[in-house]
């Protein structure tokens, strides 16, 4: 199996796409170099594989995945993680609008700041944002846990119906159906189990200091 290395120098979107699919069937890991923001990478993929992508991606990277774990060094456009099932989706950058939006399950983690609309319409699964998050965070959402460890602004949980919004930093506002409420220590331990498995390190009392926005009930 091992590893397989793919210049994406030069390809289309599509032919870079037929190829992850093809090697991923025979090899662990793939790596991608030369991405050059290319939109809808991954898109689809189902295999159980790694992919290490040295570079920066655009938009929908990983749309409807279910399986790979997917490692980006670089940025990521609008919609990172798009429609994913399972499977999990790592940004060392930043990412734009709509970061893990409707999602169903699995992990979309980006490591420092993005756009607005960051996990609208998810229905399970975790987002993880280690940096800012714009306007209407958590718009529309069903299901799932959207955790920020930096600050968000205005409308935060507009129009929620499910889920859980766990915020560290400050919240301008709150959107219509949302309400803020105390973390309980089942809360704080299972945000303390989550983030040190993906390598967030918090000093134990910061736990403590989230906050939980749900909807109104």
């Amino acid at each position: 199996m091992g590893e397989y290395v793919i210049d994406a120098n030069g390809m289309e979107e599509k032919e870079l796409n037929r190829t992850i699919k093809e090697q991923a069937k025979y090899h662990d890991k793939l790596i991608i170099d030369n991405p050059d923001s290319k939109h809808n990478i991954c898109a689809g993929l189902t295999e159980d594989v790694e992919i290490e992508i040295n570079g920066s991606a655009g938009y929908f990277i990983g749309t409807m995945a279910h399986g790979p774990r997917i490692h980006i060094t670089g940025n990521a456009g609008w919609f990172a993680g798009d429609n994913m099932t399972d499977g999990e989706l790592v940004i060392e950058g930043t990412a734009g609008d709509g970061a893990g939006q409707g999602i169903y399950g699995g992990t979309v983690i980006v490591k420092g700041n993005v756009g607005s609309r960051t996990g609208e319409i998810m229905k399970g699964g975790t987002v993880i944002i280690g940096g800012n998050s714009g306007f209407m965070t958590g718009l529309l959402m069903m299901g799932g846990k959207l955790i920020i460890l930096g600050d968000v602004t205005e409308d935060v949980g507009e129009s929620i119906m499910r889920g859980t919004i766990f915020v560290l930093g400050n919240v301008k506002s709150l959107g219509k159906n949302a309400v803020m409420e105390e973390t309980t220590l089942e809360d704080q331990n299972e945000l303390q189990e989550i983030l040190t498995a993906y390598g967030f390190e918090l000093a134990d009392k910061d736990y403590a200091n989230f906050k939980k926005i749900v909807n109104m009930q």
